[in-house]
């Protein structure tokens, strides 16, 4: 019963942003709460579960999202982000632009998060899109693709880190093996994906207010040294910081302190402080020009967050509901391969809960007690899980709604682009797994 109503509820939600286009912020909350009312949460505890879930999820994403959206509208507005463009463009040429996106982005989302680096990289993207002339999904989907992949089967990422710890794996072992998936599985789909026909019809425009539409001449932008200095400022802050708690044992005022300006917040808000510095001159003559750059990017960004902000009352209300102990009672008894297992339970969740965090903590729990007398590797289940984790990506997904707005795609598109490429990812890392878990057995003889 609990998968039917979320079937039905992800059915109403289409229909109504589809069929009425009522609102998407509107639609989500609507929809939350019809569903906590089926599940049987009391009434007088709705309110306090969509508040829950809006307030979790508008305090992870609202300070990334807005910082990084100024920190882009800056570079943007001072010429900052077609001078990387065009260095991207005069190393690898027009036809292997998307090469330079699936490198690009490679390279930051090995440690940042998805939203953290999609933010930092879009800009560059969207600047790209207008410097070429090319289709925004073109050059923005090997991005994202890349960047999705990185985020969901590798540490130090949230859900692959916190499934390491609990089933006792090396997360040094873990990323080894991880890269080994997610290299060849996040490059391929990265290139592949843009070129299928129906990508290809697509043609969104770049969303209003996110990017400069100004041509700068050579003299106007700033140097290469000080643009890629701004763009790679947050990287190294919050890289550094993951590896150092990943090298450092104990407690420590340097360990303190490097966790502190490498937290995503304070990277970017010292970033944005750096791109004031350098870039404002160039900008206008006051702070008041840098400030307005600022407040239209933010103002570029409050729907988006309200979005992103009901879907996560839409997950919260999905959770309370109790969707997630269900399918646990539901798996405790099937008798299949652990990797497998892990897989498919994580999957599961994911439709049903949209976070994937959620989803590789419970498949865990589930998993765990198998894990004593299996005889898999603890690593190689790590990445079962993880790799699980990104199948099926749709609205009850707030990671699909910041892809979508910032693609600005109608909902019927988005399903069509990112549900379908996390679903085939999530397929390949299984198949990666089964290949790495033989290996491994093989060298162990």
């Amino acid at each position: 019963m609990p998968l039917v109503v979320v079937g039905i509820s992800v059915l109403v939600l289409l229909f109504l942003m589809t069929r009425l286009k009522l609102n998407g912020f509107a639609a989500l909350l609507f929809v939350a709460v019809a569903v906590a009312l089926v599940q049987g949460i009391p009434v007088a505890t709705i309110p306090d579960v969509l508040s829950e879930g809006i307030g979790g999820q508008i305090g992870d994403t609202m300070l990334v999202i807005g910082l990084g959206a100024m920190v882009g509208r800056v570079m943007g507005d001072s010429g900052a982000a077609q001078r990387i463009a065009n260095k991207m463009l005069d190393a690898f040429g027009p036809r292997w632009v998307q090469v330079a996106m699936v490198v690009t982005s490679m390279l930051i989302g090995v440690t940042m998060f998805y939203e953290v680096a999609f933010i930092i990289i879009v800009p560059i993207a969207f600047t790209l899109v207008r410097v070429t002339g090319a289709k925004l999904l073109w050059i923005g989907l090997p991005m994202s693709i890349t960047l999705s992949t990185m985020h969901s089967f590798l540490p130090p990422h949230p859900g692959p880190t916190a499934v390491a710890a609990t089933f006792h794996a090396s997360v040094g072992l873990t990323l080894v093996y991880g890269l080994f998936i997610a290299v060849p599985a996040g490059a391929l789909i990265a290139l592949v994906w843009p070129r299928l026909p129906f990508i290809k019809a697509m043609n969104p425009s770049i969303p209003k207010g996110l990017v400069s539409e100004r041509e700068f001449t050579d003299e106007e932008m700033p140097g290469m040294g000080w643009a890629l200095t701004v763009a790679l400022f947050p990287v190294v802050l919050i890289a550094g910081a993951s590896v150092t708690e990943m090298a450092t044992s104990g407690e420590s005022p340097f360990l303190h302190f490097v966790t502190f300006i490498g937290s995503a917040p304070i990277a970017l808000l010292l970033t944005l402080l750096l791109a004031i510095w350098a870039f404002g001159p160039r900008i206008g003559r006051s702070l008041a020009d840098v400030s307005a750059s600022c407040t239209s990017a933010a103002q570029a960004m409050a729907m988006i967050l309200l979005v992103i902000g009901a879907g996560g009352a839409f997950k919260n209300v999905l959770v309370e509901g109790g969707i997630s102990d269900h399918i646990k009672d539901t798996t405790d008894s099937w008798s299949i391969s652990p990797l497998i297992l892990a897989w498919l339970i994580a999957v599961i969740l994911r439709i049903a809960l949209g976070s994937a965090t959620v989803a590789v903590v419970t498949a865990s729990g589930v998993v765990l007690p198998l894990l004593a007398n299996s005889g898999v590797h603890p690593e190689v289940l790590v990445l079962a899980v993880s790799c699980g984790s990104i199948a099926f990506s749709h609205v009850n997904d707030p990671g699909f709604w910041l892809f979508k707005e910032y693609f600005n795609l109608s909902v019927i598109e988005a399903i069509k682009v990112r549900t379908t490429y996390t679903t085939v990812l999530a397929i390949l890392g299984l198949g990666g797994v089964l290949a790495v878990e033989w290996a491994l057995d093989v060298l162990s003889l």
